[in-house]
C-alpha cells in the first residue's frame, strides 16, 4: 500500500462524518455563508461584490459536494470541476443524435 493510500484510508472516517454534518446542517451551514457575505459586503461597502458572490458560491458548491448532493440522483450539478482548479465546470455529455 503506497503513502496516499494509507493517507486516504486514515482520512476516510473523518470525510464520512463531514459528510454527514454537511447533510444534516446544509441549510444552516448555507445561511451562515450568506450573512457572513453580507456583512463583509457591507464593511467593504459593495466594492468587492463580485468576487464575494464568487467566494460564496464556491463555498456552497464544496458544501453539497461534502454532503454528496452531486451524486448520482442528487439536485447537484451534474458536470465536472476542470482539473486546473480554475472553478469553472464543463456541461455534461448531451445523448447522441437520433437518426
Amino acid at each position: 500500500m503506497g503513502l496516499m493510500d494509507s493517507f486516504k484510508a486514515k482520512l476516510a472516517p473523518a470525510k464520512e462524518k463531514v459528510s454527514g454534518l454537511a447533510q444534516q446542517h446544509g441549510g444552516k451551514i448555507e445561511n451562515g455563508l450568506d450573512k457572513a457575505a453580507k456583512m463583509v459586503d457591507a464593511k467593504t461597502k459593495g466594492k468587492y461584490s463580485g468576487k464575494i458572490q464568487t467566494g460564496t458560491g464556491k463555498a456552497k458548491d464544496a458544501m453539497d459536494r461534502l454532503a454528496h448532493k452531486d451524486a448520482p440522483g442528487g439536485t447537484g450539478n451534474t458536470g465536472s470541476t476542470s482539473p486546473e482548479g480554475g472553478g469553472t465546470t464543463t456541461p455534461p455529455e448531451s445523448p447522441p443524435p437520433a437518426s
